[in-house]
């Protein structure tokens, strides 16, 4: 069986990645998610849960046994050490599973939606960049009213992720969410017929 076409999805905080994703899933590509993998591998029995308590001490978790996220996450961005620490437990369980996953698919390319790419490196576990991108004001607002949060959270969050600035010029494709759903679907209808016609090419 050939290797799939990886097109690594990125995008600040946001920035509208998932609406993105699932608009490729609905073309009929696989997406593979890696916030979705890292929350799988935090649960109570699997690998990452016995060594994020171990850090972070088990009072992280709930009376159900389940960690709480958003303590954890305002541990995480308030501290860079911690961040620091969570990062180095989940990232590599995170590709790993992400080369698991990919070795059972069939499709001619699939979409990693992976929001810290650039940050983790993750540009090499993959065959194109492609970033979805707005105005930071934008992304502010959406991630307030998404997370129920005030700004300063948001700001603290952008400023653990790579600029604006730094991503566009990372990216290979650049989807821009800054107009209605239409527009989005026509970039992402646009894109997939580029990205068969590419995965088509490299595994001839």
């Amino acid at each position: 069986m050939n290797r799939p076409f990886r097109v690594g999805l990125t995008g600040g905080i946001g920035s509208g990645k998932t609406t993105v994703a699932g608009l490729f899933h609905q073309q009929g590509v696989t997406v593979i998610d890696a916030d979705d993998i890292a929350h799988e591998l935090v649960e109570p029995g699997q690998p990452g849960y016995k060594a994020v308590l171990e850090f972070f001490g088990r009072d992280i978790a709930g009376a159900s046994g389940t960690l709480d996220r958003k303590r954890m996450r305002q541990l995480v961005f308030s501290d860079p050490e911690k961040k620091q620490a969570l990062e180095s437990i989940l990232h590599p369980l995170v590709y790993n599973e992400i080369e698991n996953r990919i070795a059972t698919i069939d499709s001619a390319y699939c979409i990693i939606a992976i929001p810290l790419l650039l940050e983790t490196g993750g540009e090499r576990h993959v065959d194109r960049v492609l970033a979805v991108d707005c105005d930071e004001e934008d992304q502010i607002q959406r991630a307030i009213i998404r997370d129920n949060t005030d700004r300063d959270d948001i700001m603290s969050i952008m400023a653990t992720q790579v600029t604006r600035e730094r991503r566009l010029a990372k990216a290979d494709d650049i989807i821009r969410n800054d107009r209605d759903i239409s527009y989005l679907v026509q970039q992402v209808a646009d894109l997939d017929s580029r990205y068969r016609a590419m995965a088509a090419s490299a595994n001839q």
